[in-house]
């Protein structure tokens, strides 16, 4: 084994990848109160076919990332090396060839979706009249927003493999929430699509030019003359090129089902779909926020202590359990009631069953991402990118029969399924990376296993009060495992904490 440098040993520490973690949370969750307060403004101002297009502009502005072939994570992990070796000196240049390779991607993006916005909005879609028109020039401008979305994706790859993750998160915190708050604001004057995609491109604009100007104060290394060396060019696609396999198939077994929705059922159904699917997997900042500070943090340790990734990974996904099984039980106890005070009776007769089975996905999506992380961060994205190829066919067959047979409710059902097979599949797939601690995985199943029982017993039919009780030992029955779990170091720590605030 050979020593970690002492660069990386200081990028890894607990107590920063545990500050880095709330910020991440906060960065992630502040946004999520706009959410909910703005969504039933949209939905009255923008009526529920339109609501349901702007729903598939968010997506698609998520899912552009697709379009820098992996390359911002790539440039994470490659940075992230380079401070394990301590070779400071060949950042700039793997930064700048990094970040011209995604602009050139982002502009073969934009073309694609210029080209295919026809396609979308008249032969899979099927929309009429009106709103056609809107929705054709609102893909236009979306394609406009890929190449900046490309570059700000690979702009924040770099903060994260320095471990800056404050900077990152006091960008994202006022841009998420001017995603929700914009169209808010667009509301009184029109009520226009094409507005309000105007108005969430230019955020975009505001978010690369932002993260430019953190990424050349923070990397002295950067404001060097702008280089694109070619030497670097086959590396970085060849580490890129399998992340981007994942980064398209992910995405498309995400947030696919609401276009098959679209396809099966209406393009109204999407809103009563992605509505509560838009909530629930909101609940995955918890553990995206760990996984993204992981991620550098499994590069450094993994270069030259394999042990202390072993020792990362299973703390990180103890923490993601602990922290997510709670607030999605909640949320599968709770869904008919809180569905019907936000939005209506409506929406809670017909979202309340697709609620709670996207929050049992939700647990299983969360849990993968720490093997996910590790397989990437151990230079082995293959691994992964090849495991979803393998899925993508038998989930898409699936969504398309189960949605025509039990409608929304069926294509929730099918992609908690699959979540369910990927976080299985990505534990195994990930114990060669493993070294020394071996109890992980029958740990976790065991507790998984318990989960399952108590999903069940709050979803059962019965009085708010009966739920709430059984919610309540539940959660009581979690309080006191999460505490068991915690070693002597850990306990330490929280007791630390604690008694500092």
């Amino acid at each position: 084994m050979t020593s970690t440098p002492q660069a990386a040993q200081r990028l890894s520490r607990g107590p920063l990848l545990a500050r880095n973690v709330l910020w991440n949370l906060a960065g992630l969750l502040l946004p999520l109160g706009v959410a909910i307060v703005a969504v039933p403004f949209l939905v009255r101002g923008l009526g529920v076919d339109r609501f349901g297009i702007l729903s598939l502009a968010w997506t698609l502005i998520g899912y552009f990332t697709l379009f820098d072939l992996g390359l911002g994570r790539a440039l994470t992990k490659m940075v992230s090396d380079r401070f394990a070796k301590e070779d400071h000196e060949s950042i700039g240049p793997v930064a700048w060839t990094g970040l011209w390779l995604l602009a050139g991607l982002g502009a073969v993006g934009a073309l694609a979706t210029w080209s295919l916005a026809g396609w979308v909005v008249d032969g899979a879609l099927g929309v009429e009249g009106r709103l056609r028109a809107e929705s054709l020039h609102s893909f236009y401008w979306l394609g406009a927003a890929i190449p900046l979305i490309t570059v700000t994706s690979g702009l924040r790859g770099l903060l994260e493999a320095g471990q800056h993750f404050t900077a990152v998160n006091l960008i994202r915190i006022p841009m998420s929430i001017f995603m929700f708050a914009g169209p808010l604001l667009v509301l009184p004057f029109s009520s226009s699509l094409v507005a309000v995609v105007v108005v969430l491109v230019a955020a975009r604009l505001t978010a690369a030019l932002v993260h430019l100007a953190v990424c050349l104060r923070v990397y002295p290394a950067l404001r060097t003359p702008i280089a694109f060396e070619r030497a670097l060019i086959k590396p970085t696609l060849a580490l890129g090129g399998w992340m981007t396999v994942t980064n398209v198939v992910g995405p498309l077994m995400t947030h696919f089902d609401r276009f098959l929705v679209g396809v099966v059922l209406s393009v109204g159904a999407i809103a009563y779909y992605t509505t509560p699917f838009d909530v629930v997997t909101r609940f995955l900042v918890v553990p995206g926020a760990v996984a993204s500070v992981l991620f550098p943090a499994l590069a450094y340790s993994l270069a030259g202590e394999p042990e202390r990734a072993t020792l990362l990974l299973s703390r990180g996904t103890k923490y993601i359990f602990f922290a997510i099984v709670p607030i999605t039980l909640a949320a599968a106890a709770l869904a008919p009631e809180a569905l019907q005070i936000w939005l209506g009776p409506t929406f809670a007769d017909r979202s309340a069953a697709p609620l709670r089975w996207l929050a049992v996905g939700v647990v299983a999506n969360g849990l993968a991402q720490g093997p996910f992380a590790l397989l990437q961060a151990g230079g082995r994205p293959h691994v992964a990118a090849k495991l979803h190829l393998i899925e993508l066919p038998f989930y898409l067959a699936a969504v398309w029969v189960l949605t025509a047979w039990f409608g929304i409710a069926g294509t929730a059902l099918a992609w908690t399924a699959r979540a369910a097979v990927d976080a299985v599949a990505l534990f195994i797939l990930s114990r060669p990376l493993l070294r020394g601690r071996r109890d992980l995985l029958p740990k976790l199943a065991a507790a998984v296993a318990i989960t399952a029982g108590m999903f069940a017993s709050v979803s059962l039919p019965g009085s708010l009060a009966t739920r709430i009780l059984l919610l309540t030992i539940a959660m009581g029955g979690l309080a006191c495992g999460a505490w068991r779990s915690l070693d002597a170091a850990e306990r330490a720590f929280l007791v630390r904490s604690i008694m500092v605030r």
